[in-house]
């Protein structure tokens, strides 16, 4: 894995980190972040092809940056900094081992009560004239979040890194995005008011635009294969059996970073013969998984998913001719038929791996 410049990506979000953010960015809810992964565990498996890690406290921190940018509103940036701080280890694996693959909302449950719940942060909202109820909940807030397919601050920001990070076996050495294109997506993005009336982000370009879905449309592909359903669903089997095994406690989801767990697992899996350690050993070396429509003979042999889960896709705000706003698929026939074909692909039935 390479390094990556959060920094710098960062000053293309927001040239100017406004300095009444600096405070936040030392309370614990939000450090612990850092020992998280974006990318949901597949940073730990050589079944991807990860170009680097990039921590759930970095992509905060970046849909902070973005609202700022847009909206000079300290209730939005701190609102979108702390939106992940229920995030537990291996991001949506909590949500897989909890059997929310479809809505993967399991993890948002904790997020209001944490924050409500923080004394540090309280003081430090006073300081800002702000209160806990102000920044709580960024659902309220259509620039930080929105409902599939718009553009939201989270949305805009997760898909950058995912883009120039997220590689399996079938892309392998060719990220999706890169520095410039990121550059030059994001420079071309504006307030738009979509069909509701509602503000939203959006492009001048349509050019721009459709390059932008049919990319985010790409990311989306990845994460619909088998590859990423059989690597999630692994993984939260691995992290039930662990805290049912009393290996590791539900608490340490929330306290470990991701690196320690791996090494709890990875030191078990050496000493022990157990159902757990066969899927450890599994994750942890597995390269190619078998599509197919059926089931392996010795099914007990592999491990095996069937599941239908979230599809994540954009499909932009853009300016017309006329400066109307309007959805890209309704000016752009590329990104038309990108988002249909997205929606419409299904991988085979089932996807499966021989255990170690």
């Amino acid at each position: 894995m390479s390094a990556f410049n959060s920094e710098l990506y960062h000053s293309v979000l927001c040239p100017h980190f406004p300095d009444f953010l600096t405070k936040y960015l030392t309370l614990p809810i939000l450090t612990r972040l850092k020992g998280i992964g974006l990318l949901c565990g597949t940073d730990w498996t050589p079944l991807y092809y990860n170009h680097f890690f990039y921590s759930r406290f970095e992509h905060s921190v970046g849909c902070a940056l973005i609202a700022w940018n847009f909206t000079k509103d300290k209730k939005q940036a701190i609102a979108s900094l702390l939106h992940d701080v229920s995030t537990t280890i291996f991001s949506h694996v909590s949500d897989f081992r909890k059997g929310d693959t479809l809505t993967q909302s399991v993890t948002e449950n904790e997020n209001k009560s944490i924050i409500l719940n923080s004394i540090e942060l309280a003081e430090l909202l006073k300081q800002d004239g702000l209160t806990l109820l102000d920044v709580c909940d960024y659902h309220k807030y259509p620039i930080c979040d929105n409902d599939i397919p718009g553009l939201s601050s989270d949305r805009l920001e997760y898909m950058y890194p995912s883009g120039m990070s997220l590689a399996d076996e079938v892309i392998k050495n060719q990220p999706l995005w890169n520095f410039d294109l990121v550059k030059q997506s994001y420079n071309d993005i504006v307030i738009l008011k979509n069909e509701f009336g509602v503000e939203e982000l959006g492009f001048n370009s349509v050019e721009i635009a459709q390059d932008y879905c049919k990319r985010c449309c790409d990311v989306g592909l990845i994460l619909q294969r088998n590859e990423n359903k059989l690597a999630l669903n692994m993984l939260g089997r691995i992290v039930n059996l662990a805290i049912k095994e009393k290996l590791i406690s539900e608490e340490s989801c929330y306290s470990s970073s991701e690196e320690q767990i791996i090494k709890i697992f990875d030191e078990y899996a050496k000493c022990n013969t157990t159902e757990l350690a066969s899927l450890i050993k599994t994750f942890r070396t597995m390269k190619k998984i078998t599509h197919s429509d059926t089931l392996p003979e010795n099914k007990d042999e592999f491990y095996v998913v069937n599941l239908n889960v979230k599809k994540r896709y954009i499909n932009p705000l853009v300016k017309n001719t006329k400066g109307k706003a309007v959805r890209i698929s309704e000016v752009s026939n590329i990104a038309r038929e990108c988002i249909n074909d997205f929606l419409a692909f299904n991988d085979t039935v089932y996807g499966f791996v021989k255990l170690v």
